[in-house]
């Protein structure tokens, strides 16, 4: 379903919220003009990262225009009315820091990592492309085909990318997530200027968007920089509702082959619709998490002493979930068969190993490791300025807010092995999966 989109009720003042065992020290507000904030501490080194989140991503593209939010983050590194094409980027190397930016189905994101006392400057350019960036023809056109290169490289070169992809267009028969991030190739080669600016007029303004600063600042510092340079820009006050079309029920199993002479290890690969990570109601999705540990997470999960130690018909196999997501997302399993076993071999051991886990029940031991490894890797990610500001932006551009993102570890600490055993019976069902192999033209399929 689709989600809140305003972080919580925190946010409507300078909110600190202590640091505590396994939580960071945050502090969120939100400008006059609605863009929210959130400011993260760790004094221990001179450093701060700058990100600027936008709630909008492939998945909110126009229908037809595929690729252009990928199209238009490559587009803000061109010139401003104050800054020349490339200056900015420039400008981070030259005061010792680095940049860059990303997209994916619900947001887009910039960011800066520098040393503390070059904050004013990152947000002084950062504010000036959100809403001044000036384009020319030439911009377009060479950006266009750097694109359409960036396609050739990861996605056409690559048989697993364009499997993926097609994986991803048969699980959702109306959502958009099944359009690939990047844009179908022959809607990437139409993308003008009147798209690129239609998308950024449209979406980025401040009241669409959220500031994660974390490393070496006070929480103070930072609202008054916020102010002075971010809260001039007005709001659109004609921001779109965050509409997206729905998933019908999905009441048949779908299957596709693959097939490329450039395969070089053939594999199998389920996908079940699966809940997304709800605000105030995480306790599913954590459920999802941990049957994902347990069935493929590691080289000691249930799939890989099954099929790749005892039966021998396997030389990897994996779960995984995505649950950070503004609407509904996946539950994934995939089995790269061992040598001399056939694709058809290898899916019916997988169904028959899910099918005696769930039958079986979860192994307290092995649930129990599982939390353990969870609570170290949370006291190790503190440590990881970028990692901690990644974590608070995809969720909060994704409907949590920052209260879910620290009940988050909590929760899964909570979870119990019936609860794990309830959402994979609930989840793994046929009529919601995609099952798919990918394969050589030469494969024999049975």
């Amino acid at each position: 379903m689709v989600r809140a989109l305003a972080l919580s009720a925190a946010l409507m003042a300078a909110t600190p919220l202590a640091a505590s065992e396994g939580h960071e020290a945050v502090t969120t507000f939100t400008l006059d003009n609605g863009m929210d904030v959130v400011v993260i501490e760790d004094h221990r080194a001179p450093v701060v990262q700058h990100m600027v989140w936008y709630r909008a991503g492939s998945a909110d593209e126009p229908v037809g225009s595929s690729g252009v939010a990928h199209f238009l983050e490559h587009l803000l590194f061109k010139g401003t009315d104050t800054l020349a094409p490339g200056e900015f980027s420039a400008t981070v190397a030259a005061n010792g820091g680095n940049d860059n930016a990303f997209t994916s189905y619900d947001y887009t994101a910039y960011f800066q990592r520098v040393a503390a006392d070059r904050l004013e400057l990152m947000m002084r350019m950062e504010a000036d492309r959100m809403r001044n960036i000036r384009l020319t023809d030439e911009d377009i056109a060479t950006e266009r085909d750097v694109i359409l290169e960036e396609r050739n490289q990861r996605t056409d070169n690559s048989p697993r990318a364009l499997f993926s992809e097609q994986m991803s267009a048969a699980q959702y028969l109306n959502h958009r997530y099944g359009v690939p991030i990047i844009g179908w190739r022959h809607e990437m080669e139409t993308l003008d200027m009147e798209d690129a600016l239609s998308f950024y007029q449209t979406h980025y303004a401040p009241n669409n968007a959220i500031l994660v600063v974390t490393g070496d600042v006070e929480p103070d510092d930072v609202k008054a920089l916020a102010e002075e340079y971010y809260g001039v820009i007005p709001a659109n006050p004609d921001l779109p509702e965050r509409f997206r079309s729905q998933e019908p029920p999905q009441t048949a199993e779908r299957r596709l082959t693959f097939k490329d002479a450039r395969v070089s290890q053939p594999y199998v690969q389920r996908s079940y619709l699966a809940p997304e990570r709800d605000p105030g109601e995480q306790e599913k999705a954590a459920a999802l998490f941990l049957l994902a540990e347990l069935l493929g997470g590691s080289t000691t999960s249930y799939l890989n002493e099954k099929l790749q130690f005892e039966q021998q018909k396997a030389v990897y196999a994996g779960a995984f979930y995505r649950g950070v997501s503004l609407d509904d997302t996946t539950f994934d399993l995939l089995v790269v068969p061992a040598q001399g076993v056939s694709l058809q071999e290898a899916e019916d051991a997988m169904d028959q190993a899910v099918a005696d886990f769930i039958a079986e029940g979860v192994n307290e031991e092995d649930l129990d490791r599982i939390k353990m490894q969870l609570r170290a890797a949370q006291t190790y990610a503190r440590d990881n300025v970028d990692g901690i500001g990644n974590r608070y932006g995809r969720a909060l551009t994704s409907g949590l807010t920052v209260e879910d993102v620290q009940a988050w570890p909590e929760i899964l600490q909570a979870v119990t092995g019936d609860e794990i055993i309830a959402a994979a019976r609930e989840v793994i069902q046929p009529e919601t999966s995609v099952t798919g192999w990918l394969m050589r033209d030469d494969e024999v399929t049975q």
